[in-house]
């Protein structure tokens, strides 16, 4: 019972993210269950340009819909296609210019001294190895692409894209690893009657008594504990954008899930 006395707080880790113009702060610790977690949303119209600075954060925005162009750092001069990701340091500024409207999710988390910038093109033919995986089995399976994965230097952050199956789950069997990391999920191509639910509990076994939450595209949901699978409603493929974030960097390792005993 005493668990269950958290559940009106659990109900606030959903959040709708904007569709207006312009940058959004959608997670922050100041504002959310998330006290390590950030999550920006940035939508733009065609031929509009944004200045991103990052200040004391490391930000990692990988392109959800549309085309853009990166200008104004060394680096990151490139044409962005949808689903391209890239990375900056904490104290870096670069321009965002919309070739047609698009919508960026950005993961964000306090910078300490680890990662460069850089940009990574999304390939879907890319291999299974390190960045494209195949994660579950049956029902359970889902595909996997690191936007910013545990081999690429960063200080806290690991981040992908992941593709469940048609009314499959994903995270499954459930997990949590609330001693060393908080997670963001950013649901993205669910739209409406597309939907799916994600679920969140805080003890083994305790399933029965998990929190659902409805989910369709720019839902974003916390979890900075506890289990949280996700499943899809027939018909359609949950779709989200994840954010790991460690509490210190040396728990930046995408090892350290713990499946709940109960569900194995």
């Amino acid at each position: 019972m005493a668990e269950m006395k958290r559940t009106p707080e659990m109900k606030s880790w959903r959040v709708q993210s904007p569709d207006s113009p312009g940058f959004h702060t959608v997670v922050a610790p100041d504002r959310s269950a998330s006290v390590v977690s950030y999550i920006f949303r940035l939508n733009l119209q065609a031929g509009e340009t944004y200045e991103l600075s990052s200040g004391k954060l490391e930000m990692a925005p990988v392109l959800i819909k549309g085309s853009a162009q990166l200008s104004g750092h060394p680096i990151l001069t490139k044409a962005v296609k949808r689903f391209d990701s890239f990375y900056i340091p904490a104290e870096t500024t670069v321009a965002i210019t919309a070739g047609e409207d698009c919508v960026f999710y950005i993961g964000g988390a306090e910078y300490a001294g680890i990662g460069d910038a850089f940009f990574r093109a999304y390939d879907r033919e890319l291999p299974l190895g390190d960045i494209h995986q195949i994660h579950g089995s049956g029902a359970g399976e889902r595909e996997v692409m690191f936007t910013l994965d545990p081999g690429t230097p960063a200080s806290r952050l690991i981040c992908g894209l992941t593709w469940g199956s048609d009314g499959g789950w994903t995270s499954w069997p459930a997990h949590q690893h609330e001693n060393d990391l908080e997670e963001v999920y950013c649901y993205f191509d669910m739209p409406a009657p597309r939907c799916g639910f994600h679920l969140a509990y805080l003890e083994s076994g305790g399933i029965a008594d998990c929190v659902p939450y409805f989910v369709q595209s720019g839902t974003m949901v916390q979890a900075p504990r506890g289990y949280h699978p996700t499943v899809a409603v027939p018909g359609t493929r949950n779709a989200y954008f994840w954010v790991l974030v460690a509490f210190e960097p040396k728990s930046r390792r995408y090892d350290l899930a713990v499946s709940d005993p109960a569900l194995l």
